[in-house]
C-alpha cells in the first residue's frame, strides 16, 4: 500500500471523511450527547431489545465467544482476537471483553470512532506506550496510534468500549486526522499510581474513587472500591447510564451477587436494590452524566413510593 493511501492529510481523503462530525445519540436522561459515551438505549447480551429502566447484571464469562474477530479495516495479516459482546447500540457504540493472543501484532493506524480499553489480565504496547493489568487508554477517533504488540507468552484480555457514534473502523494512516481531538488523547495510565479520591454522592461516601477522565458534561470513566462493611441502607434511583464491570471482592445487589467478571447495563431512571458488602470490592465504572450533581442518586425507603 502506498503512502498516497495511508496519508490522510489528503483534502480528497478530507473531503469523504466526516466520522468526526456526526452528532452522538442524545443521552436518554436529557443530556445533549456532549459527553460522546453514547450509553444510552444499549441492547445487552441478555435482551437482544432495549429495556428503558431496568438493570441488567451477568457473569461475562458464561457468554458465548466471538472467534475469528478483528478491528474492520484491520490488515489480513493481523491475528484475529476473539469478543464477547456485553453492550451495544445501532449507532455503533459497544462495549466488549476482547482477548488477544500472544503472537498479536497490528500496525499503526486511527480509529472512526473514539476508544477506550482497560487492560483485565496481561500486557500490550501501544506504539511507545504499554499498558498492563489495570491501564487504561483513551483514543480520540482520528488520533493515531501504536503499533500493536500483545507482550509476553500470555494472551491480553482487555475492556473494550467503542464510543460511537459512528461503527468502529481501522484507518491505516502515517499522521493524526487534521481534525482529531489530540488534547483528549491519553496513551497510557497506570491505574496503580493514581491517587484514591472521594466519591461524589452521599450514596457511596464510604468508597473511594480513581478518576481515568471526565467527559465534557461531568461523566467519565474511574474505579470505585466499596470498603467493607458497607450497607446501603435503601434502593437508590439511578438519573444516568452505568456500565460497571467487577475486578474484585462482591457486592450484594438485591438478590444478585455482583462478583468478579460480572458486568452491569444500568440504563437511566433505574430502580436499583439495596447495595451491601462484608468484604468489599473493586469496579471499573463509566457513567454519562456528573454524579455531583445534585438527585443524579436518589435513595428512599420502600413506603415511600
Amino acid at each position: 500500500m502506498g503512502e498516497e493511501n495511508i496519508n490522510f492529510n489528503s483534502a480528497a481523503e478530507n473531503q469523504t471523511d466526516d466520522f468526526l462530525h456526526v452528532a452522538s445519540v442524545k443521552e436518554d436522561w436529557g443530556g445533549d450527547g456532549r459527553g460522546r459515551m453514547n450509553l444510552s438505549g444499549r441492547r445487552t447480551a441478555i435482551s437482544k431489545e432495549y429495556v428503558p429502566r431496568q438493570y441488567q447484571y451477568f457473569d461475562t464469562n458464561a457468554l458465548p465467544e466471538e472467534h475469528g474477530w478483528r478491528v474492520s479495516g484491520m490488515p489480513d495479516n493481523v491475528p484475529f482476537g476473539s469478543r464477547r459482546s456485553l453492550t451495544w447500540h445501532d449507532c455503533g457504540a459497544s462495549t466488549s471483553k476482547v482477548v488477544f493472543l500472544p503472537q498479536f501484532e497490528a500496525p499503526s493506524g486511527f480509529f472512526t470512532a473514539d476508544l477506550e480499553i482497560f487492560v483485565l489480565r496481561g500486557a500490550i504496547q501501544l506504539g511507545e506506550w504499554q499498558l498492563n493489568k489495570h491501564g487504561y487508554s483513551f483514543i480520540p477517533a482520528g488520533v493515531r496510534v501504536g503499533p500493536w504488540k500483545v507482550l509476553g507468552n500470555e494472551e491480553v484480555e482487555i475492556l473494550w468500549m467503542e464510543n460511537g457514534p459512528v461503527p468502529l473502523k481501522y484507518k491505516n494512516a502515517l499522521n493524526d486526522h487534521p481534525d482529531a481531538k489530540l488534547r483528549d488523547f491519553i496513551p497510557a495510565l497506570d491505574s496503580k499510581l493514581l491517587p484514591w479520591s472521594k466519591t461524589d454522592t452521599v450514596q457511596f461516601e464510604v468508597a473511594k474513587k480513581k478518576f481515568f477522565r471526565k467527559d465534557n458534561n461531568g461523566g467519565g470513566t474511574w474505579l470505585l472500591a466499596i470498603l467493607p462493611h458497607y450497607d446501603g441502607l435503601y434502593p437508590e434511583i439511578q438519573c444516568y447510564n452505568e456500565d460497571a464491570y467487577c475486578l474484585a471482592g462482591y457486592c450484594d445487589i438485591g438478590d444478585f451477587r455482583f462478583v468478579k467478571d460480572c458486568f452491569g447495563y444500568v440504563p437511566s431512571f433505574t430502580t436499583s436494590p439495596w447495595h451491601r458488602t462484608d468484604d468489599g470490592c473493586l469496579f471499573f465504572i463509566r457513567v454519562d452524566r456528573d454524579l455531583s450533581q445534585v438527585a443524579t442518586v436518589l435513595s428512599y425507603a420502600p413506603q415511600d413510593i
